[in-house]
């Protein structure tokens, strides 16, 4: 057994699931989320728990079972609590601007940056933080990653955008040594 597929995903009141063949929906207070369901997994609810099970022990069926436990956990999590990513923007005259659905960034090209935000995640920008946040973890890390990958952090002077979390190793320039 998977040791994170055979822990149960508790569900907090408020969240109700519904369970056919091919597909999992999760409901909470923040909304809805929907995902397909493995073939080799099934899925049953008892008593406020949804327990995971594999059908066989195929290495394709073991590896399903951890990866559907992690995902049903996050879409619990997701429509109760959300998930929030933050971004710090560092460099002279490097800036992000939201509005609406839509973001501009400054990052130093000779053109600002248009990217339009996906419909599941919304924006805030506060001096040179981004804070995305959505009820889908996916969306938010996938969004995250596509704004970083616009200017990554250079290891010199540590311009770019970063991960809030995130520690640059940096270097010394050629002046030192």
């Amino acid at each position: 057994m998977s040791r994170i597929g055979k822990q149960p995903v508790v569900l907090p009141k408020g969240v109700s699931v519904t369970l056919s063949a091919d597909k999992i929906v999760v409901k909470g207070p923040k909304g809805l989320l929907e995902r397909s369901q493995h073939p080799l997994i099934t899925i049953k609810e008892e008593s406020g728990k949804l327990l995971l099970d594999r059908d066989s022990d195929h290495p394709k069926a073991r590896a399903a079972h951890g990866l559907m436990r992690a995902l049903t956990f996050n879409m619990v999590r997701g429509v109760t609590e959300g998930f929030e990513r933050k971004l710090e923007i560092n460099g002279v005259g490097y800036k992000a601007e939201v509005s609406g659905s839509k973001m501009t960034l400054n990052l130093g090209f000779s053109h600002p940056i248009l990217f339009e935000l996906p419909n599941d995640v919304s924006a805030k920008v506060e001096k040179n933080v981004i804070t995305l946040t959505s009820i889908n973890k996916e969306s938010v890390g996938h969004v995250a990653a596509k704004l970083r990958s616009f200017r990554p952090p250079e290891p010199y002077k540590g311009k770019g955008v970063k991960y809030m979390e995130e520690r640059i190793k940096r270097k010394v320039g050629k002046a030192a040594g």
